[in-house]
């Protein structure tokens, strides 16, 4: 067959009519929902934005499950001698973008790698903490040891936050944030992003 035959012969098939894209369609449409239906709670079902589905819950404050495990995380560091201060919990898009700037646009240090919507305390998954001392006065001091045990106290926090559940953003390789403690509960910043949130509740 030469050119002009092939050419000829693409021109010559059938396009698909309206009625066959909208049966194509449709079939996309379901095959998008039988992963939904199907697909259990984990990362697959997850790739897609459940506004697709429902509406999105707006958050505007610290998990539950997150908040009760910071004040436990306070109860359990003050029967060792330790005063936990919480400096941060949940912090909406605008608070993260005005963190973002510093260091940047505004004036002083880098304090975050990441924007609004980027971060796990914009979803309530996040809190920040320090330890009181004496005076009123609250440090980020990872060696003192005001309890006299030996022990840096900082790190006897972190041990206790990590027993509740809670990971550490010291153990970050590439930017360790030392105050930062988070709950995910297997949720990745893009699933969450997505629109995808843990329970408010234990299961």
């Amino acid at each position: 067959m030469n050119t002009n035959q092939e050419v000829a012969a693409v021109r010559s098939r059938p396009r698909p009519t309206s009625r066959q894209r909208r049966i194509g369609l449709g079939l996309a449409v379901l095959a998008v929902l039988l992963v939904y239906f199907m697909a259990d709670t984990g990362a697959l079902k997850r790739w897609l934005p459940i506004g697709w589905f429902r509406e999105i819950p707006v958050v505007t404050e610290l998990n539950p499950i997150v908040a009760k495990n910071r004040d436990k995380l306070v109860e359990e560091s003050r029967k060792i001698g330790i005063r936990v201060v919480i400096t941060d919990g949940f912090r909406n898009l605008e608070e993260q973008n005005a963190l973002y700037r510093k260091g940047r646009s505004d004036g002083g240090a880098i304090v975050t790698q990441v924007k609004g919507g980027q971060s796990f305390h914009n979803y309530g998954l996040a809190i920040d903490f320090a330890l009181g001392v004496a005076g009123g006065k609250v440090i980020w001091d990872l060696e003192y040891d005001g309890n006299g045990n030996g022990k840096s106290d900082w790190m006897e926090v972190v041990a206790i936050a990590k027993k509740l559940g809670f990971s550490w953003g010291g153990d970050w390789a590439s930017f360790p944030d030392y105050p930062h403690l988070q709950m995910d509960f297997g949720y990745t910043i893009g699933e969450l992003q997505r629109g995808w949130r843990p329970p408010a509740s234990a299961q």
